[in-house]
């Protein structure tokens, strides 16, 4: 028996693997004394432990599994699908007190104790390490399938479709992965990025208990049930990441499409950087052939015989900016987006692919290895840049894996702390500190270098020290107001290093725009520029292309006014509001456009009744903000023959969407939010008029009639709109005036404490949310509404603004002197706040603490003294907001 001492000292983590031993020995005895005795096992389980805190809870929270380790550490290298299938249902057969969710994520969770054990002995090299891990995934989705397909037809019968011949048959359903998955280099910790396919449109047999749906119904419940059971949350949390924003027409798409709708959209109004997402896409599960009949029909969309090289390269080169203008950690070098990173060395062969793919069908490979050597064999890149690719790609993705499976998170990061960096080099396998460095800069310096041979495009960016340029310090800005649209990402800490560098970096992004400044805050302006700018444009896509670069100059014009000192907050948030509006008449142009083209129809204006709500109903759009809308058809205009208006205006709405806030790679311009329509996620995202005042009448919720005092008709149908708009006050105010107050108070408080914290949940950061927090901006806005309900104030057509309701309630009796005060120097402070904010780092809700760079620029803009000053006038303020709000809505307290 080897002696243990010998083991551990040898380890990157020796106190762990210690820790370890230790725990197993005080939990289960015989286990630790039979492990003792087997020296390989021994040794591999310690080293797992020095590796991965993670694998050493799992292990001690399941010691049966390493006697499973034993027996499969001598294996073959990787395993297939099948495989894991068929051992996925033994697992199951031998955990059937377990929900399939839960059995799913142990049943993962087991097996990366084999494949990291592969991966830190480097027994099998980096390809085959992460295709074992997509087999893995593959082999879940498929057993999620299973078990949904069985549950949906339980319920609906079995999808059919009818054949040419008139017979009906089974309709098929394929799971596409994209991304990594896609390639078969899937991460640890990596999201899934999923497409659902269908073969055709049909009807179920009705054979289930719930009859017969659509089949467009069925698959969209369907895929609903995959995404319950490998994304639900268990004791030792999903499955996995499940992550659908790349589906057409991103989260307003519906969740499963047909083959024929998906060709459409790709060969059609898809953005470049949607069809290159398609080079590393694959079947994961079900129909195999329902993909390759799809992706046969696409294929040439993606790679063009008629791109030319230089709009190849220069569009996979903004598909990078746009998709790096994800805001990430400051600290420390991203493995994935920073300089020199995994994602240049991905984009340097997809870019290639694009550009020379269309006349060469042998570039068309996923894998980055393989496609890699492949343009080395046609020489578009040299022997020599295919061996420092090669080995920058072996390292980044081990040293990711290493970071990732220390706690089994989502992190890129390598730390900037001496301590955390040293046990990474170690666990890197080199010889000191300074080696791993050294490596780090070496390959992180190559892959830059034939990035930027490639796209000829040189980095003037700044090098933090270390030698090292992270994606933020390249591409971040403390201007910078394009983010992912569904994260509330964290202050940049590295904007800049002093209040100049926000002029600076404005002026830098005006030169970019062609050094266009002019600012017209009325919507008529607005909407002639934006008109002009897709005028010359023939088809949708590239009208979509000429409206966003054009809506981002004139957004840059604003802030370069305001900067300057031209126009003042309100003015800023007036030509907001104005242009925002403006984009929207623009959007439903095209809209209409496009389905005079589609369906030979002869709108001159499209029946539709966009109302706003949220800033937008309040006229206070600012950088960044969301369009909450409501969407409203007239169910007595007529439409196209063959199309029932739930299609027709079902498409019509998601053309809208997708014309305001689909990511091509001109950016986006806003984010639709239909969250507030009727029946919410459920509920169609285009509702006819007099089913819309039905549902107010007599189905909204009290949270409803709060969210809906701010009701605004805003464009589109003008008339409709604002009668939508005039009923929907009317029955508002008249509901709240029919029950309890003390009702009505509850569910005020009920609802704003519920927004509290469910933005506050598993948030472990010091920072203040001046939006979300106790005495944000949302107790004013709850306790204006619910008095505004309780005394029948509804807004009026002149000023919407909170202040001007805030003066009008003390008028009328509703709240007192000192609460309005309370209330309105705190909103204006709060406001001012947030506006600056904006402005610094971008759209977020939380005053970044640490983030000394943006407060000192944001206290300058407030005229406020010192970061401190702020911080103690922050607090004053929401101290007085949140009494006020309990005085109103709590008056027994």
């Amino acid at each position: 028996m080897i002696d243990v001492e010998s083991l551990i000292i040898g380890l990157p983590d020796p106190r762990a693997a210690q820790r370890f031993l230790s725990s197993l020995e005080e939990q289960y005895a015989a286990a630790a004394t039979k492990l003792k005795k087997n020296d390989g096992l021994l040794s591999d389980v310690l080293t797992l432990s020095a590796y991965s805190p993670l694998l050493a809870a799992t292990l001690l929270q399941n010691p049966e599994y390493l006697w499973w380790l034993n027996r499969k550490r001598r294996g073959p290298a990787i395993r297939t699908k099948d495989e894991l299938l068929e051992a996925l249902g033994r697992f199951a057969l031998t955990n059937s007190q377990l929900d399939l969710h839960a059995q799913l994520a142990r049943f993962r969770r087991r097996e990366l104790l084999r494949i990291f054990l592969s991966d830190i002995r480097r027994l099998t090299t980096m390809a085959e390490i992460t295709e074992d891990i997509s087999n893995l995934a593959d082999a879940v989705l498929e057993t999620a399938l299973r078990r949904a397909e069985q549950d949906t037809n339980n319920r609906f019968g079995p999808p059919l479709v009818v054949d040419k011949k008139g017979r009906r048959t089974a309709a098929a359903f394929c799971i596409v992965s994209l991304g990594k998955l896609g390639s078969r280099e899937l991460n640890y910790s990596s999201d899934i990025d999923l497409l659902f396919l269908y073969s055709a449109e049909g009807q179920t047999s009705g054979a289930g208990t719930k009859g017969a749906v659509s089949n467009r119904e069925y698959f969209i419940r369907l895929s609903e049930s995959i995404l319950q059971i490998v994304g639900k949350q268990s004791g030792e949390g999903a499955a996995y990441r499940v992550d659908m924003r790349l589906r057409p027409h991103g989260r307003v798409g519906p969740l499963a499409i047909s083959v024929d709708d998906a060709v459409r959209y790709y060969t059609g109004e898809a953005g470049d950087w949607e069809r290159q997402v398609l080079i590393r896409s694959r079947a994961s599960a079900g129909e195999p052939e329902v993909y390759k009949h799809f992706f046969e029909r696409v294929e040439a969309a993606v790679f063009s015989i008629d791109v030319t090289t230089e709009v190849a390269l220069e569009n996979v080169r903004r598909s990078k900016q746009l998709i790096d203008l994800e805001q990430r950690s400051t600290t420390g070098f991203n493995v994935k987006l920073g300089r020199g990173g995994i994602r240049e060395i991905e984009f340097i062969a997809q870019a290639l692919q694009l550009a020379y793919g269309g006349k060469d069908v042998w570039l068309r490979a996923p894998h980055t290895l393989i496609s890699l050597s492949r343009l080395a064999d046609r020489a578009l890149i040299s022997e020599a840049e295919l061996t420092e690719l090669f080995n920058a790609y072996e390292f980044l993705r081990h040293l990711e894996h290493v970071l990732q499976m220390e706690n089994g998170l989502q992190t890129h990061t390598v730390p900037d702390e001496v301590d955390r960096r040293d046990l990474i080099a170690k666990r890197m396998r080199c010889e000191s500190l300074t080696t791993f460095g050294m490596e780090l800069t070496k390959h992180a310096a190559n892959v830059h270098r034939v990035f930027e041979r490639v796209f000829g495009h040189g980095s003037d960016s700044p090098t933090p020290e270390g030698g090292l340029a992270t994606a933020d310090s390249a591409n971040g800005s403390v201007l910078s107001s394009q983010r992912d649209p569904d994260e509330e990402p964290e202050p940049s800490s590295n904007a800049h290093n002093s209040p100049h560098g926000l002029r600076s970096g404005l002026e830098a992004s005006l030169a970019a725009k062609d050094g266009n400044s002019e600012i017209e805050s009325t919507r008529e302006i607005y909407s002639d520029q934006l008109s002009n700018a897709i005028s010359p444009e023939s088809d949708f896509r590239h009208r979509l292309g000429a409206f966003r670069r054009r809506w981002a100059r004139l957004l840059a014009g604003i802030k370069s006014k305001e900067l300057e000192g031209v126009i003042d907050i309100r003015d800023a948030k007036n030509a907001q509001t104005a242009l925002a509006e403006a984009s929207i008449d623009i959007a439903l142009e095209l809209t209409r456009a496009e389905l005079n083209g589609r369906y030979d129809s002869q709108f001159d204006a499209l029946p539709i009744a966009v109302i706003g709500l949220g800033k937008l109903g309040g006229g206070a759009v600012d950088y960044g903000s969301d369009l909450d809308l409501v969407l409203v058809y007239d169910q007595q205009k007529e439409i196209p023959s063959g199309q029932t208006p739930a299609e027709f205006y079902g498409r019509a709405a998601e053309l809208f969407v997708t014309s305001l806030s689909s990511m091509t790679r001109d950016g986006s311009i806003y984010r639709v939010d239909l969250r507030l329509r009727p029946y919410g996620k459920n509920g169609q995202s285009v509702i006819s008029a007099a089913a819309f005042a039905e549902y107010m009448r007599d189905s909204a919720d009290i949270w409803e009639w709060l969210a809906y005092v701010k009701v605004r008709a805003v464009a589109g149908d003008l008339k409709l709109a604002r009668t939508v708009e005039n009923s929907v006050r009317e029955v508002i105010h008249a509901r709240a005036a029919a029950i309890d107050v003390a009702d009505l108070a509850r569910e005020t408080r009920r609802v704003r404490n519920g927004l509290e914290k469910e933005k506050s949940w598993g948030r472990r950061s010091k920072d203040i949310d001046i939006k979300y927090g106790t005495g944000g901006m949302l107790d004013v806005y709850f306790a204006t509404r619910y008095l505004q309900l309780r005394d029948n104030v509804p807004d009026s057509s002149g000023s919407r603004s909170t202040e001007f309701m805030l003066t009008e309630l003390e008028r009328r009796g509703s709240m007192g002197t000192s609460d309005y005060q309370s209330f309105l120097f705190g909103y204006r402070f709060l406001a001012e706040l947030d506006h600056n904010l904006r402005l610094a780092v971008g759209r977020t809700t939380r005053l970044p603490l640490a983030n000394h760079t943006a407060l000192e620029i944001v206290s300058q803009r407030m005229n406020l003294r010192s970061e401190s000053e702020l911080v103690e006038q922050l607090t004053i303020h929401r101290l007085n907001i949140r009494y006020a709000f309990d005085n109103i809505l709590n008056p027994a307290l």
